[in-house]
């Protein structure tokens, strides 16, 4: 009860008959009457001041009541009012979500991108929908049939998207099952208590055949004389309304394809197979914010020979060597050419023939030359040093379509009828450290040849014959004099041989002839001693590579690192951790005894840090966004979010935080991964600075928010649109 003044009442919906309150009079009010919507439900007992209900109230049908109350004397007579009194109907959970449809048909296409909406539900509330009452989730009841272990499909609790999941994504087929049905179940009260109210609808999906396939191989003939661009495949979204786009991982420093909005692919310029012969490219598809529509696809080129390169002589000139006894039939060497054509093709197909040989004495003909390999060979036994020494040959070398003289010098040199002679049968020892570096000359040598000088016949080869199976020495001959140099070829370790006991030959590269062989004469004896050298410790690795998160805790071990002493008469400590980030490191020692522990090894650790999402994003604008006043109605700022994280988690989403009030003045609608508008709903703002509470998201697992009271400015304008 209470005296008659401007009231407000709550009164949930439903519960018929009921009293309100009771209005207390002052003389000399003696009654009182009520007026406005009282809609046959509300009324006032004159005499009491009791304010009731005869019937429920429906928060459906009307959700306020606004009634006049006065009061009145014996005359009816106002005495005070009138007062506005407001019955706020308030609505409890009393209707079921329905769906618009009964039944849902949708179509999907094989290898849609996983969570990609290609169809939705509604059902609408008739109960308040700013309380969980007209609050509602979807869900998927059943999926017939449903052969795997998890669903094919997913739907989106909020807005009743449905979409493949990442098994349907990658499992569906029409091939094997073509149409599927869904049970999809919507529950008011956002689906939280057993008491919600549930209708459920059938929703059937066909199953089409994938458009967005990649081309098979594509072949394309190199140097083509086409009007270019030249159309070479075409592709097809699943998706309406894409943009197509070409990416490369090459790097090429051009890409010489291009692709339309219709997903046709073209070649841009001629290709040339000798420059590069295959391309690998992706094509891919984008939304109109940005986003990947479909999966790349993956795209081969082939780009085939044509007959475009002639044959090219391997040397300018090919000199060959000819002792004037040799055999017919006797090979004498090979006329080498290469053609840059494609290997194992009639195209880099070369033939070879004499064109012509001078002298042409004894005969024109000396000389043959096999058509396919160019290996040239002696017809008869006609040679004679005294008649001809040099013969100049040229060789025509051919594919299908070019030609090339290659020029051939043959020298006939004297027959190889002396060995070469060792001045020492034996060149005793030398002693040399391990540590010696490799290409040391540790010892000259010297034979004789009495061929002719200057000839295969009398040119000396030395080689270690025996005593050192691992090629640890090498002998190099100076050409002038047949001096032979013994060098250093590989590492000296004194732990794995201390001594070789070496046997040197010495032989011509002509072949003797026959009767005359190499004997003793040609052979010399030569000891190596290696002395220990204190060697540093060896890692295994030149280089350690881990790759670690960027949280990993203190004291986790992160890699052993070995060593070990080439004497084998120590163990290894791990010293120390150098370099620009070693603070960030440390090494567990192991002791060790020697008599000289100066020596060191370094090896290098690289540390590949994998970036865990670990810190929230936030707004990067210059300045705060503002509006002119008073608004005409459609403007927008742009915010712009950024975070110090890997790219990989910079893809944000932008919702309003605080209460109805923020949410019945300002949206926010998302423009790409990294920006989004935001939008006054309607132009009664004041002229004044707006605090409006913005809540950003990444899309890390977990995600991380950030909240930002963001400054918004609605001021008068500067004919340049800018505030003063």
């Amino acid at each position: 009860t209470g005296p008659l003044k401007d009231m407000n009442f709550s009164v949930p919906e439903g519960g018929g008959v009921r009293f309100i309150y009771q209005f207390t009079s002052e003389p000399p009010a003696v009654s009182f009457r009520a007026t406005g919507e009282k809609d046959g439900i509300i009324d006032i007992a004159p005499k009491t001041g009791i304010l009731y209900l005869n019937g429920s109230l429906d928060w459906e049908t009307k959700a306020a009541h606004r009634l006049q109350v006065e009061s009145l004397d014996e005359k009816g007579n106002i005495v005070k009012g009138p007062y506005t009194v407001t019955i706020h109907v308030e609505d409890i959970n009393d209707n079921p979500p329905e769906f618009d449809q009964i039944k849902y048909t949708g179509v999907v296409r094989q290898n849609s991108r996983p969570g990609k909406p290609f169809m939705y539900v509604h059902a609408t509330d008739r109960d308040d929908p700013t309380t969980p009452h007209g609050q509602l989730m979807y869900s998927i009841l059943h999926h017939f049939p449903n052969p795997y272990t998890e669903m094919l499909f997913q739907i989106d609790s909020v807005t009743g998207a449905i979409s493949p999941s990442k098994m349907g994504s990658y499992y569906l087929d029409p091939q094997k099952q073509d149409t599927f049905t869904l049970v999809v179940t919507v529950k008011d009260m956002a689906g939280m208590t057993t008491n919600a109210f549930a209708s459920s609808a059938d929703v059937i999906i066909t199953v089409k055949e994938s458009l967005w396939k990649a081309p098979p191989t594509i072949h394309i003939q190199e140097n083509s004389t086409q009007s270019y661009p030249v159309n070479i495949s075409q592709v097809h979204s699943n998706e309406p309304d894409v943009i197509y786009d070409l990416f490369e991982k090459e790097k090429l420093p051009r890409l010489p394809f291009s692709i339309d909005q219709n997903g046709v692919i073209y070649v841009t310029e001629p290709l040339d197979r000798e420059e590069k012969d295959t391309y690998t490219f992706f094509v891919v598809t984008k939304d109109n914010e940005g986003e990947l529509a479909d999966k790349p696809l993956h795209v081969h080129v082939t780009v085939e020979d044509i007959n475009d390169n002639p044959p090219v002589c391997q040397q300018a000139v090919t000199v060959l060597e000819v002792q004037e006894n040799e055999g017919a039939g006797s090979n004498i060497g090979t006329v080498f050419a290469t053609d840059m054509d494609k290997e194992g093709t009639l195209n880099s197909r070369l033939q070879f023939k004499i064109k012509s040989q001078v002298p042409a004495v004894p005969a024109s003909d000396l000389f043959f030359i096999q058509q396919d390999t160019g290996i040239l060979q002696l017809i008869s036994r006609s040679l004679n040093k005294r008649i001809a020494s040099n013969y100049s040959l040229k060789v025509l070398v051919t594919d299908a379509v070019f030609q090339t003289i290659c020029d051939v010098e043959i020298h006939v040199i004297d027959i190889n009828d002396r060995i070469p002679i060792f001045e020492k049968s034996d060149y005793h020892n030398v002693t040399v450290a391990e540590s010696l570096p490799v290409g040391t000359v540790i010892l000259e040598i010297q034979a004789t040849d009495g061929d002719e000088p200057a000839t295969g016949s009398s040119y000396i080869i030395y080689q270690v014959k025996e005593g050192d199976p691992n090629n640890m020495f090498i002998i190099e001959t100076d050409p002038e004099t047949n001096r032979g140099f013994v060098k250093v070829n590989k590492a000296l370790d004194f732990e794995a041989a201390p001594v070789y006991n070496l046997v040197i030959n010495a032989t011509n590269p002509e072949p003797l002839v026959p009767g005359v062989q190499y004997n003793s004469s040609s052979l010399t004896l030569f000891k190596v001693f290696v002395t220990n050298v204190d060697e540093p410790p060896v890692f295994h690795k030149t280089v350690y590579e881990r790759k670690v998160s960027e949280d990993i805790p203190v004291n986790t071990l992160v890699m052993t690192l070995e060593a070990y002493d080439p004497e084998g008469d120590t163990k290894i400590v791990l010293k120390e951790a150098q370099g620009k980030h070693a603070q960030y490191f440390a090494c567990r020692k192991r002791l060790f005894c020697k008599n000289n522990a100066a020596q060191k090894s370094k090896t290098t650790l690289i540390l590949h840090l994998d970036d865990v999402n670990d810190n929230p994003p936030l707004l990067a604008m210059d300045y705060p966004p503002f509006f002119c006043y008073p608004l005409s109605g459609g403007e927008r700022a742009f915010l712009q979010a950024t975070d110090a994280d890997e790219q990989w988690y910079s893809t944000f989403t932008f919702s309003l935080a605080g209460d109805m009030n923020t949410r019945n003045n300002w949206e926010i609608s998302k423009v790409n991964a990294t920006h989004a508008y935001l939008s006054p709903k309607h132009a009664n703002f004041e002229e004044k600075v707006y605090n409006i509470p913005v809540i950003i998201n990444d899309n890390g697992k977990p995600p991380l928010e950030r909240k930002v009271n963001l400054e918004v400015n609605v001021c008068k304008c500067s004919s340049e649109k800018s505030c003063f």
